[in-house]
């Protein structure tokens, strides 16, 4: 994991404890936690072949610059991912906003499509 994830997660008083990246054929195997949600949020997978998800889970791409690939100096750096930081912060809230229990599986599909398609604007945004 990126130094400055880690210190941005820290800093939210998340607990970091255990994280590390995965593969997706992790949750493909034999015995792998079943999920009901799937979000991809690098902007370069939007152009990738997802892979299927066991169990048939609700799919949504919350497309963000990805921060790792940033060049430029440590304020740069550190701009970009709080930025991705409170994109995904701000669409994850809106998410668990949903009245899922009140939501056919077509419209819970629908409203995470929107929720990925908002254009989030935080003060770290890198953009114009």
């Amino acid at each position: 994991m990126h130094p400055l994830a880690l210190d941005l997660l820290e800093k939210a008083h998340l607990d970091t404890c255990g994280l590390r990246s995965k593969s997706w054929d992790e949750f493909a195997k034999p015995g792998a936690p079943q999920m009901n949600f799937v979000f991809t949020v690098c902007d370069q997978a939007a152009n990738e072949v997802c892979p299927v998800w066991p169990g048939n889970p609700v799919t949504a791409h919350w497309g963000v610059p990805d921060p790792g690939a940033v060049e430029g100096t440590e304020a740069d750096k550190s701009r970009a991912f709080r930025y991705a930081f409170q994109a995904l912060e701000t669409r994850i809230k809106l998410f668990t906003s949903l009245r899922l229990d009140a939501l056919d599986r077509l419209a819970v599909k629908r409203k995470v499509d929107e929720i990925g398609h908002l254009r989030v604007v935080t003060s770290g945004d890198p953009t114009p």
